[in-house]
């Protein structure tokens, strides 16, 4: 019950989030709209301001054709204005005034031309009527800009949300799973233990039927150890400040893991080469030392990069250890890795890879945050210098 009420969390706050979204997306074309008519507008206005003074060209006509213009950019502005957010609102005033402007000298132009001063007419129309239709129109697209700049930080937020809430509804159901898995096969054993003891066996005090249901509580505690310490981890990613805490953080996962090494590979959404960053257990001369992995290599950090899933690399005795790596997996698509080195063999161990795949994707709403992120791209920059 505990992993549907996250899911249907998660779910839920995904579906209004996309909802938000898709409003946030039809707003900004009715901006886009409103801004195109506005400087449309404008252009029409200045044309029809110019043929005043053109040759052959009636005045009276574009008279009503260059005030209906004007208007028509008022009311866009108006409108634009309504739908503005606190950016874009410093331009939209300027834009105004600047119309107000323009209206000014088509005013004082048409009293020229009333007065049969053509050549006056025409100084105000080419000067400052051109030159003020053209800086609205300018102040209306550093509007429209500074819309769209405000629009990719909501979305870039809302982004943040889903992966936060996709990563710790996914924590959740792993740590229901491992719970799920061990507690039940701990009371298997004691039941086992227990019914298969023949009776006298059971009454002699020397051959004492305990030592079998004692080995099975320990093995349970052992396994309740293991799930708090991952629940303790998995709390303090969501506390994360800097790129140190991410550090303790790794360490204190390797212990719960049994790992004698614990590596952050990071790429992107796009397919770029993975490039260490982070590491727990190897010293920085060895990282500066490895080189990038394209993402079609022949290498269990490639895969889990290239394909989402978890890779095990099966540990060989006598020779290397094993490992596992879990892909880091964000809103967008895969990001990195985390690879483990596994000590005795542990590699196989369903606890293991089921905490391998838990800290991966609490990884994965680290990096959607922002202080810890910035730091880790220094890192990654400098493994690229």
């Amino acid at each position: 019950m505990l992993a549907l009420i996250a899911i249907a969390a998660a779910a839920f706050l995904l579906i209004r989030s996309e909802q938000q979204l898709s409003q946030q997306t039809a707003a900004l074309r009715a901006f886009d709209q409103h801004a195109h008519d506005a400087g449309a507008a404008l252009v029409d206005a200045r044309v029809g301001q110019q043929a005043y003074v053109a040759a052959g060209q009636g005045a009276a006509f574009w008279i009503v054709k260059t005030s209906a213009a004007i208007q028509a950019a008022t009311d866009e502005l108006t409108a634009l204005r309504q739908a503005a957010g606190p950016a874009a609102l410093t331009a939209l005033d300027e834009a105004s005034a600047t119309v107000v402007e323009f209206s000014g000298v088509d005013k004082r132009a048409r009293d020229y031309l009333a007065s049969g001063e053509q050549l006056m007419a025409g100084d105000v129309i080419f000067t400052e009527g051109s030159e003020a239709a053209a800086t609205s129109v300018r102040q209306i697209e550093t509007a429209r800009l500074a819309q769209h700049q405000a629009a990719d930080v909501e979305t870039a937020a809302v982004r943040q949300q889903q992966a936060l809430a996709a990563g710790g509804a996914a924590g959740l159901v792993f740590l229901v799973v491992l719970l799920l898995v061990a507690v039940p096969r701990a009371e298997a054993a004691d039941t086992a233990s227990l019914s298969i003891l023949p009776a006298p066996i059971a009454a002699q005090p020397v051959a004492s039927p305990l030592p079998a249901p004692r080995i099975a509580t320990l093995s349970s505690h052992a396994q309740g150890s293991v799930l708090k310490a991952a629940t303790d981890i998995v709390t303090e990613f969501g506390r994360i400040r800097d790129l140190d805490d991410l550090t303790r953080l790794l360490g204190r996962a390797a212990e719960v893991m049994d790992a004698s090494g614990l590596m952050i590979w990071m790429g992107d959404t796009a397919g770029g080469d993975l490039r260490p960053v982070l590491a727990h257990g190897y010293s920085a001369k060895m990282i500066a030392r490895i080189p990038p992995v394209p993402r079609s290599a022949d290498n269990a950090a490639a895969a889990a990069y290239r394909s989402g899933t978890l890779q095990i690399v099966l540990s060989h005795p006598g020779g290397s250890s094993g490992a596992v790596v879990a892909p880091i997996l964000a809103a967008d698509g895969c990001i990195g890795a985390l690879s483990a080195e596994i000590r005795s063999g542990g590699e196989t161990s369903d606890s293991v890879q089921a905490l391998a795949a838990i800290f991966a994707a609490q990884l994965a709403g680290v990096l959607a945050t922002t202080a810890p992120a910035e730091e880790i791209h220094e890192a990654r920059a400098a493994a690229n210098s």
